[in-house]
């Protein structure tokens, strides 16, 4: 397929956005601004491919011509061919990728909600391992963590633990996330040794703004009481604790984390209208276009994902058949080789699709 056409308007719109960011009109306004970079970003990269695809084809045309004859540049010619052939495909690939029309959720913050599953306490301290794991992570990669709410188990865990994660192209990185975590080791409870088995959920929602989802007043109904459970004499004597109730689907968010009642009304907010989002696009999915039938990225919490077998020092990802004999430093955030197999996975499969369709 001759992607010339298309190139010459991507060409034409990055020359557009240089000439705004040259007047300091991409500034004008903030939330718009940031959109503009990222564009500005991504077609300068895509631009740079092009143009190192087209100096690729030219090398592999003159080799091609001098391999005709039979003297030692011929011979040089001939071994460079498989080499350049290599180089033009892969460049190629890239290429369409990037000509994919991006996820308009792909680079806002996420909400990530973190619940333990079956298998009683050691689910519970399964759901604090990963939260551990996707905050070393966020380390490593430069984001930011915000405690939302969290629900302490007896053993040290978590029933549940909610966080947002800031960043560049956060939700891009991990929305692959979302699913059933299943783990296999002996419990710190275990006298026997034996292997059981725990899950946790995971879901990953795009962090939605005011302007994605308007929460109306009268739908909501937002009560306040002291806060419960383990945090002091401040916790347990101020009436701090939110409780969100939205009237028309009957979803409920609490939050008692923070001292401030303010601040506890913020974040339940934040993570009601992110949760609200998610429904409304999965509606509209439904409704518009045929699901894809591939499991990355679908986000159904039923779903087992990925598996943690601390005996083998194994992990599984189940939707792309990757295995990684790594769980040591899996478990200490380094994931970034499994996003990016993943994100590999969803975008040829995005890409087959496209082909498909056309």
């Amino acid at each position: 397929m001759d992607f010339t056409p298309l190139i010459a308007r991507k060409r034409s719109r990055f020359d557009e956005i240089e000439a705004l960011i040259a007047s300091g009109a991409a500034y004008a306004d903030p939330r718009k601004s940031k959109d503009i970079m990222r564009e500005h970003m991504r077609l300068k990269e895509l631009l740079a491919d092009w143009a190192a695809l087209e100096k690729a084809r030219t090398e592999l045309a003159e080799n091609s011509e001098l391999a005709k004859g039979a003297d030692e540049l011929a011979e040089m010619a001939r071994a460079e061919i498989p080499e350049l052939t290599e180089r033009i495909a892969a460049i190629d690939r890239d290429i369409q990728l990037a000509l994919l029309p991006p996820d308009p959720n792909e680079d806002k913050d996420a909400i990530v909600e973190i619940r333990a599953g079956t298998g009683g306490d050691e689910a519970g301290l399964f759901a604090a391992d990963l939260y551990r794991m996707y905050c070393r992570y966020a380390e490593t990669a430069g984001l930011k963590v915000e405690n939302l709410e969290s629900s302490p188990s007896e053993m040290g865990g978590f029933k549940e633990v909610i966080f947002k994660l800031s960043g560049e192209g956060v939700f891009r990185k991990l929305r692959y996330e979302s699913g059933v975590h299943r783990v296999q080791r002996v419990p710190a409870t275990e006298t026997q040794g034996r292997i059981h088995t725990s899950a946790a959920t995971v879901a990953v929602l795009p962090e939605a703004e005011e302007v994605d989802l308007v929460l109306k007043p009268e739908e909501l109904q937002i009560d306040v009481c002291r806060a419960g459970g383990p945090g002091g004499q401040g916790v347990n004597t101020t009436d701090s604790a939110v409780q969100v109730l939205h009237i028309p689907t009957g979803t409920i968010v609490r939050c008692q984390d923070g001292r401030s009642q303010q601040k506890n009304k913020e974040k339940a907010l934040t993570i009601m209208r992110s949760r609200l989002l998610q429904v409304k696009q999965r509606e509209e999915a439904e409704k518009y276009a045929a699901q894809r039938k591939s499991q990355v990225g679908s986000g159904d919490r039923s779903e087992k994902i990925r598996t943690y077998n601390y005996p083998q020092n194994r992990v599984t990802d189940h939707r792309i058949e990757l295995t990684l004999y790594n769980l040591d430093r899996f478990m200490e955030g380094d994931v970034a080789g499994m996003i990016e197999a993943l994100q590999r996975a969803d975008m040829e499969d995005r890409l087959a699709a496209a082909q498909a369709a056309a």
